[in-house]
């Protein structure tokens, strides 16, 4: 079984992003989870500072009442 699907909700990244604006900001950061791997993601935070955005993103493994590929598996 994949580290991966050992875990029961999300991932959650922070970083500061270079951008010009905080919908820039957002949008390369939801790529950057895409390039991670993860095909379901949100921005959690974003502030603009200066030269680019502090942001926050949440990766989802599992949202809640998912079908948890862990459940009835040996862990």
């Amino acid at each position: 079984m994949s580290i991966k699907h050992r875990i029961l909700d999300g991932c959650d990244v922070e970083t500061f992003i270079l951008c010009k604006d905080v919908d820039e900001g957002k949008t390369l950061g939801l790529r950057l989870m895409a390039e991670l791997g993860f095909e379901d993601a949100d921005v959690v935070f974003c502030e603009m500072g200066g030269p680019g955005v502090r942001i926050r993103l949440r990766g989802y493994v599992y949202r809640p009442s998912a079908d948890y590929q862990w459940y009835d598996q040996e862990v």
